[in-house]
């Protein structure tokens, strides 16, 4: 019989514990896939035993679970996020959104490819790109809905199709080849995101001033 897993750490040891195994196993992810990424090769890659392993995380699922949250956290998601919610008007929001995608998601490459890989062979880390995917389309349309509240949507799209396709625009595929492929900088990829997406789901100004004195 095996311990219950420690689903809080209570003292400073078993947080260091826990965040060096989260660590080895984003380490492990990058390198050498969702395959290799295995309790006992966490455990080696953080310096402890593979039962030290298990009582932090009771299974490998629950640790690849334990992930998402790690990954959100050390590379500052909610903080990305929060400049973008906290945006005075939808348009400001749609450039903050732009900065986001340039400046948080090129910190995720490997780990997105890694996933993206392994993901129809591998049923944790299907459930950890569900788990991304859900993230990312609730955050789109929180956005769309914004654009729409504001009368500052474009007439092509509803809140339904704009959430969609600023969904589909947060592509690995995007972002590598513009960051890696064509070497633009992040603040480089953050404007001309800005440009394109103010063109492609909001009104022209001048429309929109027109629309409202009427």
């Amino acid at each position: 019989m095996t311990s219950p897993a420690i689903s809080t750490p209570t003292n400073a040891r078993s947080r260091r514990t826990r965040g060096a195994l989260l660590s080895a196993a984003r380490e492990v992810l990058e390198r050498e896939g969702a395959p290799a990424l295995t309790m006992s090769a966490v455990a080696d890659r953080a310096g402890v035993t593979r039962r030290t392993a298990y009582l932090h995380f009771g299974s490998r699922t629950a640790l690849i679970s334990a992930l998402f949250d790690h990954l959100a956290e050390t590379e500052g998601l909610h903080r990305s996020l929060e400049r973008v919610w906290s945006a005075p008007e939808a348009r400001s929001a749609l450039d903050a959104w732009a900065v986001h995608l340039s400046e948080y998601h090129p910190r995720l490459l490997a780990v997105d490819r890694a996933i993206e890989r392994d993901a129809q062979r591998d049923e944790d880390a299907a459930t950890h790109r569900r788990r991304v995917a859900g993230e990312k389309l609730r955050n789109a349309r929180r956005l769309a809905d914004w654009l729409d509240r504001d009368e500052v949507l474009a007439p092509e799209w509803n809140p339904a199709t704009a959430a969609d396709m600023l969904y589909s625009l947060i592509s690995s595929d995007v972002i590598e080849a513009l960051i890696v492929d064509r070497r633009w900088s992040r603040k480089r990829l953050a404007a001309h995101l800005a440009v394109l997406l103010r063109r492609t789901f909001t009104l022209p100004e001048t429309l929109q001033t027109a629309k409202g004195t009427r």
